[in-house]
């Protein structure tokens, strides 16, 4: 049984804020750590976009707040790839994972704050526990997920959630730079 999907994300972002404490506390775990927190980060961001931003911009009226939690989820796909590509003991990880965690934080923040509750207030619980399944099976299928190795099909989702338009006539990389400035 999966649960409500409002609590299964929910619990997603404690995780993912423990994870950045042992980061931040922690450097010598760093190397073990940061495949973790990459693998959990792009399946959480991938499921909500497949299986919930649809549900909460179609069922709760938040198209406006999932075009922009689109563009926040972009911004920290970006942050995760430059994570991954430095060493791990360098003053330039600091930088990086300091500016990760303040943007995935400032998304937590937005998030649990204004879609999930109306989520929760708009959508019954029946809903909402479909949707925790389809979160769930979505997730476990993109726990492999590299960041920044999203298909063209995910694009086209990300692109559709952030109201991009014209995107299906677009490559990969047009799609991928017209959602990340999108507004």
């Amino acid at each position: 049984m999966a649960g409500d999907v409002v609590d299964l994300i929910m619990q997603d972002h404690r995780e993912v804020e423990r994870l950045f404490g042992e980061l931040e506390r922690h450097p010598e775990k760093r190397p073990l750590l940061v495949p973790v927190l990459s693998a959990l980060l792009t399946a959480h961001s991938r499921a909500e976009e497949a299986e919930v931003y649809p549900a909460a911009k179609g069922e709760a009226d938040e198209a406006d707040e999932v075009a922009h939690g689109q563009k926040e989820h972009a911004e920290a796909e970006r942050l995760l790839v430059k994570l991954n590509g430095t060493e791990p003991e360098s003053e330039e990880f600091d930088k990086v994972l300091s500016d990760l965690v303040e943007a995935v934080t400032h998304h937590v923040k937005e998030e649990e704050s204004t879609v999930l509750p109306k989520m929760r207030r708009e959508l019954d619980e029946t809903r909402r526990r479909e949707l925790g399944k389809a979160f769930v099976t979505s997730r476990a299928s993109h726990l492999g997920d590299r960041p920044g190795e999203a298909t063209k099909r995910e694009l086209l989702t990300q692109a559709r959630n952030a109201g991009v338009t014209g995107a299906s006539k677009m490559d990969k990389d047009e799609i991928e730079r017209a959602v990340a400035k999108s507004s």
